[in-house]
């Protein structure tokens, strides 16, 4: 499901015009990413976590080379599906 369809379905569903669900989508993107940013966690019970994580500095090898490199320390975003959500995608 694309944007559209998505605020298609959110409009249908609640009876708001597409244009209000476009515009609470783009809202809840934004305060996701700002709180992301700010090492905060998100979740929704059962759906969705996002989270940052700390990876530790290791060492790996160049794809292309075989040479062992070291990667240095860095924080990434771990988002997790929910009960609910793998439930849904098993159908």
């Amino acid at each position: 499901m694309n944007r559209t369809d998505l605020a298609s379905t959110i409009a249908q569903r609640t009876g708001v015009s597409v244009k209000d669900a476009n515009t609470v989508i783009t809202g809840l993107n934004d305060v996701i990413l700002e709180a992301v940013g700010r090492g905060e966690k998100i979740q929704l019970p059962g759906l969705l976590t996002i989270e940052v994580v700390d990876r530790a500095a290791r060492t790996g090898r160049n794809p292309q080379t075989g040479e062992e490199i070291q990667i240095a320390a860095s924080k990434a975003a771990k988002v997790s599906a929910g009960s609910k959500l793998k439930a849904a995608a098993k159908g």
